[in-house]
């Protein structure tokens, strides 16, 4: 069976559905990462949030509490990896056996359909899931090194290199934590593309619902309206 086989095997709703699945990932990674100045994102207050950590982190001793939180972030990188891991393990080793999911298809009345339209639903959704495992194990290394740039910034605050480095460790954490939410953001359309199994419909319809939860999480949230909340007493 030849590519151009394959390919009209699939109507042109699918690929619709598909176009609409990649726009909205890139859309919604897109306004998250360049918000309007009047309604920033929370992913890019907490950018701000991590500047104003490492600023502190100068004048903090100990610096226990430092090394934990990057430790944590570190451990959940990690667990992302692994658990996208497992999953792309699982995606393949269903590839390798479409004809039961075919059965189960038609037993559900969703239709019939040859093993290579299994496949490739399947496919789409391994892609997604290389492409978050990918961002997790970036997000896990830059956490390493921002965790030495933090070893790296002197003890004392009038040391001439004591904000420029605690300045790099904050770019390195916030280039880290935007890897790592990227990685989140294709798991969420990752899990939305399973939704093709059922057809197209209901790939555009999952698509929406991922992009409506996304949209809401991080511009129309109760965490946005808490991190958007000035403390009493404070200018700015």
């Amino acid at each position: 069976m030849t590519w151009i086989d394959r390919a009209i095997l699939f109507s042109p709703l699918d690929y619709a559905a598909i176009l609409f699945l990649l726009g909205a990932w890139l859309w919604i990674g897109w306004r998250i990462e360049h918000p309007a100045a009047h309604k920033p994102s929370v992913s890019m207050m907490m950018d701000d949030f991590r500047r104003k950590w490492m600023r502190e982190m100068v004048t903090r001793q100990p610096r226990m509490f430092d090394a934990q939180v990057v430790g944590t972030m570190r451990q959940g990188s990690t667990f992302f990896a692994s658990t996208t891991m497992i999953a792309i393990g699982g995606g393949v080793a269903l590839m390798g056996n479409t004809e039961r999911l075919a059965g189960v298809a038609k037993d559900l009345a969703i239709g019939s359909a040859p093993a290579v339209v299994w496949e490739v639903k399947i496919l789409i959704v391994i892609l997604f899931l290389a492409n978050a495992f990918l961002k997790y194990v970036w997000a896990h290394r830059l956490f390493g090194y921002c965790a030495v740039l933090m070893a790296a910034v002197p003890n004392d605050p009038d040391d001439p290199e004591a904000y420029p480095r605690a300045a790099q460790a904050a770019e390195i954490c916030v280039t880290a934590a935007r890897s790592f939410n990227r990685g989140l953001r294709v798991t969420y359309f990752a899990l939305g593309a399973l939704a093709w199994i059922l057809g197209p419909v209901a790939l555009i319809v999952s698509s929406l619902i991922t992009l409506g939860v996304l949209y809401r999480r991080e511009f129309v949230s109760h965490s946005r309206t808490v991190l958007m909340t000035r403390p009493p007493n404070t200018e700015t």
